[in-house]
């Protein structure tokens, strides 16, 4: 692996901090406590928010700091083989916003967050694939 390549060192930053919310949503649906499901669901968004900005660091294109599922989806360009349609994409959205604080909106099933996860776990699969090697490995310290 050349590590001096800055694209490959901030892609794999992306996939580390995407993994460590892939775990928290994982353990947390898992769980037989009473995990809030908003906070698996807030997880569940940032883990496909974190792995398509890992794909547009890799491609070479920049990106404005957004929470939006379906910006991120347009600036990757190519298809990446995981369909999200618009209703899930701004879902998806509300959960790294509104949800997140108080306000009027409905409870978040454990089914919903389930689909969060699912929708993350396709994402992740799909990002993975396209992705170099180098990307995957430990980074010397």
């Amino acid at each position: 692996m050349n590590g001096d390549d800055p694209f490959i060192r901030v892609a794999q930053e992306w996939v580390e901090k995407a993994e460590e919310d892939f775990i928290i949503t994982v353990l947390g649906l898992k769980s037989r406590s009473q995990f809030p499901t908003s906070v698996s669901c807030f997880h569940a968004q940032q883990c496909i928010e974190k792995y398509l900005k890992a794909l547009l660091v890799w491609r070479r294109i920049d990106f404005r700091k957004t929470h939006a599922i379906g910006e991120l989806l347009l600036m990757v360009g190519k298809p990446i083989g995981v369909s999200i349609n618009l209703k899930e994409q701004n879902r998806l959205s509300d959960y790294a916003t509104v949800t997140r604080y108080p306000g009027d909106y409905e409870p978040i099933s454990r089914v919903e967050a389930g689909k969060a996860l699912a929708i993350a776990r396709r994402v992740r699969t799909a990002v993975r694939k396209r992705l170099p090697e180098e990307v995957f490995e430990k980074p010397a310290k």
